[in-house]
């Protein structure tokens, strides 16, 4: 295996697998540096033969959101374009994604999991997009949840800020599997080992047979969704007070403005 060690995340790539694993102490929350070294790592996979990218992660969390203080006035364009970069790179390659998720994936957390092609979970793992109750959205869960799950259950996640368990998420769609927690690496291996027995072009090639029409209809959406983020939701006082309530440790005092 070939291992690169950034600050925040490993990267490694063995028999055409690669391996991102998130480590942010306590729980991987994704800041600007942490995503530009996810975007770096990408950028590196892609150039080499690798037919799947594993996202997987240490600590207390799968990944418990974009760091908000990034959401600040004088962050945010740069937050966005670190993390949609991360998207728009997974939506243009063919390799297939998988998320490995052995904890909570919340508000990016959520995003990048359910982003993959694959999502395999242990039971203790739980799936949330909080990012209304701090008076912002989820872009890339508003584009792309609606064609996984229904417009109705995605409303209840990215509208009303909805938290739900791994069971659900599994019954929903947003989950392929569903492990015990003392089994769950056993059982991720077992699944790649399997994938290790086919044709790394002939996985590339099927991904994209099934994904070509959605991932432009995914992407086209979170033009759009970006778009009302920046341009639209940014100019709200209630954004930039949610934001401030959070980092400040209270209750947020809405105007509705």
């Amino acid at each position: 295996m070939t291992t690169t060690t950034y600050q925040f995340i490993q990267c490694g790539v063995q028999d055409g697998i690669a391996t991102i694993t998130l480590n942010n102490s306590p729980v991987n929350v994704l800041d600007i540096p942490m995503m530009t070294e996810i975007n770096a790592a990408l950028d590196s996979i892609m150039s080499q033969d690798v037919a799947v990218i594993v996202f997987n992660a240490v600590n207390k969390a799968f990944c418990a959101g974009v760091d908000v203080s990034d959401h600040a006035e004088d962050k945010v364009d740069e937050m966005v374009k670190q993390f949609h970069g991360i998207f728009r790179r997974l939506a243009s390659s063919d390799a297939l994604s998988i998320a490995a998720v052995n904890g909570a994936a919340l508000g990016g957390g959520m995003e990048l999991a359910c982003f993959c092609d694959i999502v395999l979970a242990s039971a203790k793992s739980k799936f949330g997009q909080p990012e209304v109750k701090v008076g912002v959205f989820p872009p890339v869960a508003a584009a792309m949840l609606p064609l996984q799950i229904g417009t109705r259950k995605a409303i209840e996640l990215v509208v009303c800020g909805e938290t739900i368990k791994a069971d659900e998420a599994h019954r929903i769609g947003l989950v392929n599997h569903v492990y015990e927690v003392e089994s769950f690496d056993e059982n991720v291996e077992t699944y790649l080992s399997n994938l290790r027995t086919l044709s790394r072009p002939v996985i590339k090639m099927a991904k994209k047979a099934c994904t070509v029409a959605d991932r432009s209809e995914v992407m086209s959406r979170l033009d759009e969704a970006e778009k009302i983020y920046m341009e639209e939701l940014m100019k709200l006082a209630d954004a930039h007070e949610g934001i401030a309530a959070f980092l400040e440790k209270r209750e947020a005092n809405w105007s509705h403005s």
